[in-house]
């Protein structure tokens, strides 16, 4: 059985919550590979259509994740291949969903994978984000697939504005549309001690700067941190708060 490298470990929470609607249609999950320590899974879904729709979708997308895992063979199997599997799979699952029920049932999906070597693979589609930190410095973002961030990319406003435009919540890419799903992968060699990784929905990462999600991550545990995060979210959302979820991994120090 493989083994992680000596002097770390990976600490993790999770956040979920209905914020001001009426339905929980996010979904999100932390999963420690079966059999090879040091790997885990983390996913954040956020579901969309109809009242159950939303949630359906959503739970495709852990549910799909949770079965790629276990069968996972990190000695086998590529993790970047793994994490388009879940994309794809999942796409479809929501879409045979689909035809069985009235809804229109569609989901962001925002997933990494870390290997028992350190390395790290990042996958999204949608809205939904991954952020990395270092200490309390971003690193990297995933890039939204949205009408407002290609505005963004274009010159035509900026990242604040893309904040509070009437047409944030438009979607290009997401899962269970008529067309394919993005697969935008990004790949980390190695994360330092000291680094976090967060995956979170729109209904979190919209409250904060990323100076202010680094701040958090970086002087909190993993736990705190999470109850921080959504604290926050729903004080500052003044009744008018999206579901909200997250993921947060820490690769702390031993002792």
């Amino acid at each position: 059985m493989s083994t992680a490298p000596p002097g770390y470990r990976l600490a993790a929470a999770t956040g979920l919550h209905r914020g001001d609607r009426a339905y929980q249609q996010d979904q999100v999950g932390v999963l420690p590979h079966p059999r090879v320590p040091g790997c885990v899974l983390a996913v954040v879904a956020d579901g969309m259509g109809g009242k159950s729709g939303g949630r359906k979708a959503a739970d495709q997308v852990l549910l799909t994740a949770q079965q790629l895992f276990e069968r996972y063979t990190p000695s086998r199997d590529t993790p970047s291949e793994t994490l388009k599997q879940l994309v794809l799979e999942s796409h479809l699952m929501i879409k045979l969903t689909a035809i069985t029920a009235e809804e229109e049932p569609h989901s962001t999906l925002a997933a990494f994978l870390i290997s028992a070597s350190r390395a790290c693979d990042v996958i999204h589609a949608g809205d939904s984000r991954i952020y990395h930190f270092r200490g309390a410095e971003l690193v990297s973002r995933t890039v939204d697939h949205s009408f407002v961030q290609r505005l963004v990319d274009e010159g035509q406003i900026t990242e604040d504005e893309a904040n509070t435009h009437p047409q944030s919540n438009l979607l290009t890419g997401c899962l269970g549309t008529q067309q394919d799903p993005p697969l935008t992968l990004s790949h980390i060699a190695s994360l330092e001690i000291g680094d976090t990784l967060l995956a979170c929905s729109d209904g979190l990462w919209h409250y904060f700067t990323p100076r202010e999600l680094g701040a958090i991550v970086h002087t909190l545990t993993p736990r705190e941190a999470s109850e921080m995060l959504v604290g926050k979210a729903r004080h500052r959302a003044r009744g008018g708060g999206d579901n909200l979820s997250l993921a947060l991994v820490r690769v702390e120090a031993l002792g």
